[in-house]
């Protein structure tokens, strides 16, 4: 079956393939390589998960923009560039156009690996944890929360990120419309952390109940993203009370050094693994995998 592809995106032969052929697509982001985790540890994820999302039989699309060029799936080569060049952007919806004008290489968040993977029909997208409200009073909001609320796209997550304000995170998906689904579980996880004390909209436990519900948002053209929230398993998960005393801590030495807007969550992911002796990384390196899995089975189980 052709596809219709935009004009300014390269698809990769083998996700076109898959593609036409009907077969499940799920959909990557690439700022967690280029900016989420230290080198060589994000070359080693980012293929990682591709292999959990073939493992399933399923087809990975990792997205980035190599040299101006939006890409939806990346060759060997160009994941490898994109993991190991130090001077790449960190690119969210609003950067798309000027990371093409510009000729820039990049990672797409989460905002934008939706609008990218929606603009192609791809409706499953594994993450790690998603951008949300932040702590303070700062009144910053992730463009990933209002990218969430206008695709119909599924968003296989741990949550998100810990470092945000995760009650008013919450309480904006509420607002919005866009349903959060516990896999598995009652809570919204902490993303490092199985719990946070609060409630998901939905808990389900098996494909059919996750299928069955997606069919219905979907045939009743609510319009909005769908969370699926998995937590961190459970043997790499770090208890609660630990991450809040690790990142009260980052986030005082954030403020010292005057460390703000695109540089803090980069900061304050680093540090947290050094204040936790790894235990952090390794946490966000297992949920990130597993995300990939889980969402590369409930793809399979659409088609």
């Amino acid at each position: 079956m052709p596809i219709d592809i935009p004009e300014w995106l390269h698809v990769h032969p083998d996700v076109g393939q898959a593609l036409e052929s009907a077969k499940p697509v799920v959909a990557l982001e690439s700022t967690v390589i280029t900016h989420g985790l230290p080198r060589p540890v994000n070359l080693d994820l980012a293929r990682w998960m591709e292999t959990e999302v073939i493992s399933v039989g399923v087809q990975p699309a990792t997205v980035a923009i190599i040299d101006g060029i939006v890409r939806f799936g990346l060759s060997n080569e160009e994941l490898e560039n994109l993991a190991l060049t130090k001077e790449v952007h960190k690119i969210s919806r609003r950067d798309l156009a000027t990371a093409v004008a510009k000729r820039q290489t990049g990672g797409t968040t989460v905002a934008a690996t939706i609008f990218v993977a929606h603009s192609i029909g791809v409706q499953v997208f594994a993450t790690g944890g998603i951008g949300g409200v932040h702590r303070g009073s700062t009144g910053d909001i992730s463009a990933d929360l209002p990218e969430l609320a206008r695709r119909p796209i599924v968003v296989v997550c741990s949550g998100a990120k810990a470092i945000l304000d995760l009650p008013r995170t919450v309480e904006w998906l509420e607002t919005a419309s866009v349903p959060v689904i516990g896999w598995g579980t009652e809570e919204f996880p902490a993303f490092f952390s199985r719990k946070s004390g609060l409630p998901v909209s939905l808990s389900l436990t098996t494909l059919a109940e996750i299928g069955a519900f997606l069919r219905s948002h979907w045939r009743m053209g609510i319009g909005s993203g769908v969370l699926i929230c998995v937590p961190c398993p459970e043997d790499a998960a770090v208890p609660r009370e630990v991450a809040e005393e690790a990142i009260a801590k980052a986030e005082i030495e954030a403020q010292e050094s005057n460390i703000t807007g695109g540089e803090l969550t980069p900061y304050l992911l680093s540090r947290l693994a050094e204040l936790t002796e790894g235990a952090t990384l390794r946490a966000n390196l297992e949920l990130l995998k597993n995300n990939a899995h889980v969402a590369a089975t409930i793809a399979k189980a659409l088609f």
